[in-house]
Parts: structure tokens; C-alpha cells; sequence
């Protein structure tokens, strides 16, 4: 597998609150986590980093290759309910980190598929076919207003509830986790990121800076455009590939 990640503060916040992982396993698999906190500075680079922490030891302290794809999903939804746990039993220990939460997004790539965990609105999407196709739905305000013909795509894209999402690590002791399973071919590409860069580039920037076939350019390439078109968030780019 080929890995390519860049994690960047961008132009406008003191800090970067986002966090990833991208690390090969027995038999030729991959696991890869992209969380973006939330809450005060610390707090929220604290909440994303423990996120990444306690998504990968859990999955890699259970993960066989043999595993079928029930006990995939199992575990990797079981890695992320974990993950929420230990966040909000560490925003208790200290009346700093009341509030601090992330997202997540943990994909395990084994027996040809993608296996998909997710929280909040940091996005996993694929390449194929000269297609960028986005396997899941955000948790957020703007999402659910969309899903209910409230507002238009055109309205979200500046919308003032842009940024408020309806689901996070660490904010309760219960996570609701979405889970899904796709295929993944040879010649496709994952791609998982935070809102820094899907804020700051659209589907088309994102299909054109990505179809040369440069692969190991691509993760400078995006967010180097996130920042350019104001790089208002901190910026979070992993790609896998076979």
C-alpha cells in the first residue's frame, strides 16, 4: 500500500487541533484516522490526538487477517465507541477540558474493501474512474437542513451553522457510530481529510489536482490550495492507494 498525509494549521488559527494516523497491518491491510477537535486550543489538539491514540491500539491490538467482515465492523465500530469513552472520561478529569470533543473518521482497507467508521463531518472519499465519490454523510446542522430542503447546496456553502455538528467524540458517554463497507479496487484512491480542506476547495479542485497520476504530490497539492483559498481551518489530507 501507498500511504501520502500532510496535516497543516493553516493561515488563520494559532494552532492545529487535527490529528491522523495511517499504518500498515498483518497481511498487507491498512488503518487510517483523520480527527479534527474542538473546544479550546489545547483542548481540542488533546481530544484529536487521544481520538487517533485510542482508535489505533484498539484495532491494532485485535485485528487478524482471517477476521470476516462482521467482526471487522465489530471492531472498528467497538475502536471508535472506545475512543468516545476514554475522551469523556478525560474531559472529567479536568474542568479545562469541559466541552473538548472530535470528530472521526477510520477506515480499514483489507480484502479489497474499505471499511468505514465515522463522527461528526470529517469526510472519507474515493477516487475512481476519474469520479470523486464521498462514502459519508456529515454529522451537522447544515447536513440535516440540506436533507430536509430547508436550505439549497448553493445556501450551505457560506451558511452561518456551517460549523456546528450534531455529533462528536467525547461530548457524552454514548456515541452513535456509522459504519459502511465499499469495494476498493487497485486503481482507486482513498482519500480522508478534515473541513479544512473541504471548505476551502471544491469536488472539481480536488478531481484536478489528482488526475496526473503524481501521487505522492497530492497531499502538498490540496493543501497548499486549502490555504491559498484563505486556509481559514487547519487542514488534514491522508491518501492510501494500492
Amino acid at each position: 500500500m501507498r500511504i501520502v498525509a500532510r496535516t497543516d494549521k493553516g493561515f488563520v488559527r494559532d494552532n492545529n487541533q487535527d490529528s491522523y494516523t495511517a499504518c500498515e497491518l498483518s497481511g498487507g491491510a491498512v488503518l487510517a484516522v483523520v480527527c479534527d477537535g474542538m473546544g479550546g486550543a489545547a483542548e481540542g489538539a488533546l481530544a484529536s490526538a487521544e481520538g487517533i491514540k485510542a482508535v489505533r491500539e484498539y484495532v491494532c491490538e485485535r485485528y487478524l487477517e482471517d477476521m470476516s467482515d462482521l467482526s471487522i465492523r465489530t471492531m472498528l465500530v467497538s475502536a471508535v465507541e472506545n475512543a468516545n469513552k476514554h475522551i469523556y472520561n478525560l474531559s472529567k478529569t479536568d474542568e479545562s477540558y469541559e466541552g473538548m470533543g472530535t470528530t472521526v473518521v477510520a477506515v480499514l482497507i483489507a480484502k479489497s474493501f474499505l471499511y468505514i467508521a465515522h463522527a461528526g463531518d470529517s469526510r472519507a472519499y474515493k477516487l475512481s474512474g476519474g469520479e470523486l465519490v464521498q462514502l459519508t454523510r456529515d454529522h451537522s446542522v447544515v447536513q440535516n437542513m440540506l436533507e430536509k430542503g430547508e436550505i439549497t447546496a448553493e445556501e450551505a456553502v457560506d451558511h452561518p451553522s456551517k460549523h456546528i455538528i450534531t455529533r462528536a467524540l467525547g461530548v457524552d458517554d454514548f456515541i452513535k457510530v456509522d459504519f459502511g463497507q465499499e469495494p476498493f479496487d487497485e486503481d482507486e484512491i482513498l482519500l480522508l481529510c478534515s473541513d479544512g480542506l473541504t471548505n476551502y476547495s471544491t469536488p472539481e479542485d480536488i478531481l484536478r489536482l489528482t488526475s496526473d497520476g503524481s501521487y505522492y504530490k497530492y497531499a502538498d497539492r490540496l493543501v497548499n490550495l486549502a490555504n491559498q483559498n484563505g486556509g481559514g481551518d487547519n487542514i488534514t489530507v491522508v491518501f492510501v492507494a494500492y
